[in-house]
């Protein structure tokens, strides 16, 4: 274990935040040999401290300081105080995370010339592409365990995912299987194999599922080169006359106010709480926060086009047996602009157990149309719809004076609005979920809104010219060479495919590229 690190020691690097990119890069630098500080809001729970129950669960791991939203979202109204489910806890929102690990497909690294002009939306070719992403892909996909690469099975089918394959066939999809799912399916990995208990959105209680709180993070602890603080809620980042940063200010767990000194920051702290922690750092050399010479900080929020489509049958699904989302339709995942909107979607399995169904099928809802959906339960199939929605200049995260959390900081007003191709796919995806599971005799067809989004993207985008974005191809901001933003915050765009696989993929390379540039002295 890894001796504290001095809070006047300025040869570490601190990283903000220990999820898909925080913690995945502290333990990368830590193996290399580097010091490494990781602070963490929340607390420190593993696989035995998990919660096989959804409202408990949610209570010991979902980030539930004030936030606000506005916009014409359905989630400003239904859940305003909690525009994303993210985790507040080591691991981040890899404890919460289903596991699909999918990689994004050619044309999505370069929407603004595959797309074209798009009325309405701020879309910028990614600085990167496919073939450069490969080999970091390779890499990721052996850290997590991924199924259905470098020989390994994929994951056995549920009744859940049965319905589904089904239904998919009988409409003539062809790319339809259990998924790649960052979950153990054999016995000669180095983490137990699934369990198929059902709780994946609780912690995974085997630690079959890859989380950087059970694998990555100690793995860094055990090199001595990396110390994790828990309880410390970050509050902003320093600089020097130069305007290069040198440590940043948390709250510790008695809610003191610190310094740890710092060589290089990252921040990894989700699309929301990241560009908040930017703007909240605002100084006289730099008045609209750091890193934000561009004006995009905080700017082309992204949380993928969801919604959900039940079905009900005439016998028993029991659908919340067995891996929550081990089942995809990649078929619409194409971009085919004649389908009316430009990207594409997936349709993965998904199953909620009743506490949440009773809370997210038709918020605020009651009557027979509601209660029999709910008598329905054990004969129900269901489905999340996953796309790529557009990133919009307007829809963005901005601070909210009038808000403070528990230290006084301002907090996060989340702002989105749905873009037209977004409602054209979403009606789409609506109508091909109902198709499904049609086409293999539901009673009863019941398209959902979309839930808090999990999928939080864009708000430090990554962009060639400094003008256009935040970040460089590495994830170092523009500004600040001794700056970096190392989650989703930096994607250019959000693509079709669930997140989690490309923020490791850029965390091991910038990784890389950290080291190599501290060991030149650039840093």
């Amino acid at each position: 274990m890894a001796a504290p690190f001095d809070m006047n020691d300025d040869s570490v690097v601190v990283i903000i935040g220990t999820g898909a990119g925080g913690g995945v890069l502290a333990n990368e630098l830590a193996q290399k040999g580097i010091s490494v500080v990781a602070l963490e809001a929340g607390g420190r729970y593993m696989p035995e401290d998990y919660i096989n129950d959804e409202w408990e669960s949610f209570g010991q791991l979902a980030w539930t300081d004030a936030r606000t939203t506005s916009g014409d979202w359905r989630v400003a109204d239904d859940f305003s105080g909690l525009p994303a489910w993210i985790v507040k806890a080591v691991g981040g929102t890899t404890t919460h995370w289903a596991g699909a690990s999918l990689r994004f497909q050619e044309h999505e690294w370069k929407p603004a010339t595959n797309y074209g002009e798009v009325q309405g939306a701020n879309l910028l070719d990614w600085p990167i592409d496919g073939a450069e992403m490969a080999p970091w892909y390779d890499k990721a996909e052996k850290k997590l365990g991924v199924t259905r690469t470098n020989g390994w099975p994929g994951l056995p089918g549920n009744n859940n995912y049965k319905v589904l394959e089904a239904g998919a066939k009988a409409l003539g999809y062809e790319e339809v299987h259990t998924g790649r799912m960052a979950i153990m399916s054999h016995e000669d990995g180095d983490r137990i194999m699934c369990q198929q208990t059902g709780f994946c959105f609780q912690g995974c209680k085997w630690g079959a599922k890859w989380s950087s709180a059970y694998t990555d993070i100690p793995e860094g602890e055990a090199t001595g080169n990396l110390e994790v603080r828990d309880h410390a809620h970050v509050a902003r980042i320093l600089h020097d006359d130069e305007g290069k940063v040198t440590g940043v200010e948390y709250y510790d767990a008695d809610g003191v106010l610190q310094l740890q000194k710092a060589r290089v920051v990252c921040v990894a702290g989700n699309s929301i709480e990241s560009p908040r922690l930017l703007l909240n750092s605002a100084s006289s050399m730099f008045p609209d926060g750091l890193a934000n010479s561009s004006g995009q900080v905080g700017r082309n929020y992204m949380r993928h086009l969801t919604g959900s489509v039940y079905g009900v049958f005439d016998k028993p699904v029991r659908m919340w047996r067995g891996t929550t989302m081990a089942g995809i339709v990649q078929d619409e995942a194409r971009h085919d602009p004649e389908r009316g909107f430009v990207g594409g979607y997936e349709l993965e399995t998904l199953s909620l157990g009743l506490p949440f169904m009773a809370a997210f099928l038709d918020p605020g809802g009651w009557g027979r149309e509601f209660t029999t959906a709910l008598d329905s339960y054990e004969n129900m199939a269901g489905m999340w719809i996953v796309g790529e929605d557009m990133p919009q200049e307007t829809n963005r995260v901005t601070l909210n004076h009038d808000v403070t959390d528990q230290f006084g900081l301002p907090v996060a007003n989340v702002h989105y609005d749905d873009h037209p191709n977004d409602i054209a796919m979403r009606d789409h995806a609506y109508k091909q979920g109902m198709a499904i599971y049609d086409a293999v005799g539901a009673t009863r067809v019941l398209p959902t809104p979309p839930y808090p989004s999990t999928h939080n993207l864009g708000t430090n985008r990554m962009s060639e010219n400094p003008r256009d974005g935040v970040v460089n191809k590495h994830g170092q901001t523009h500004d600040i060479a001794n700056l970096f933003i190392s989650d989703g915050s930096q994607f250019t765009s959000g693509a079709a495919e669930n997140p989690t696989l490309t923020i490791v993929a850029l965390a091991i390379r910038q990784a890389d590229f950290l080291s190599s540039e501290m060991s030149k002295g650039n840093l």
